[in-house]
């Protein structure tokens, strides 16, 4: 058999841009805004205290507080817009996933590369009923693609969906060698 390595024609390529991507739960939004709010309490809270227990001025604690207070209400905008943006999708040989506002990024996993499925929460994600879905594949310790804001059942259908074409896939490989 002859080695051969033809060029392909960029335009007849099949447009990632016309996939129908879903949007993650509306609840994700939300979720997303708690915990930033989790970490950004301390500075809030450093902006309160720090310059009420030094002998500033009163206007100097007053702008510090309403700088750290504008800073804080546009991370967590930013956090909300962002989170509302997330989608994913299906197709027949892989599964995408879309983020970022600022900073957009689109993730494409084969199913042919994918190794193992799992879901997890963390306490939070639960009181919002939000599953994150982690996809891995070979040689890798941490997940190629974390899909974040799943409903459960949703994130459950979805991981039985991949473990079905894992298993269809490694059988097709099986009964080929």
């Amino acid at each position: 058999m002859a080695f051969s390595n033809q060029a392909v024609e960029t335009s007849m390529l099949p447009r990632l841009e016309s996939v129908e991507l879903r949007p993650i739960s509306r609840r994700f939004a939300p979720c997303r805004v708690i915990g930033r709010l989790t970490v950004l309490f301390p500075l809030l809270a450093l902006a309160i205290v720090l310059p009420a227990s030094q002998e500033l001025p009163g206007m100097f604690h007053l702008t510090a507080l309403a700088a750290t207070a504008t800073v804080v209400t546009g991370l967590l905008t930013l956090a909300w817009l962002e989170a509302r943006r997330r989608a994913y999708g299906v197709r027949e040989q892989d599964v995408i996933y879309h983020s970022g506002l600022l900073f957009h990024r689109t993730t494409v996993l084969p199913f042919i590369r994918l190794q193992h499925v799992e879901t997890a929460s963390n306490p939070l994600e639960r009181a919002f009923g939000l599953v994150r879905l982690t996809c891995f594949t070979a040689g890798g310790s941490s997940g190629d693609l974390v899909i974040q804001g799943l409903e459960r059942e949703t994130a459950e259908r979805l991981r039985e969906y991949l473990l079905q074409r894992i298993a269809s896939s490694t059988d097709a490989a099986r009964s080929s060698a």
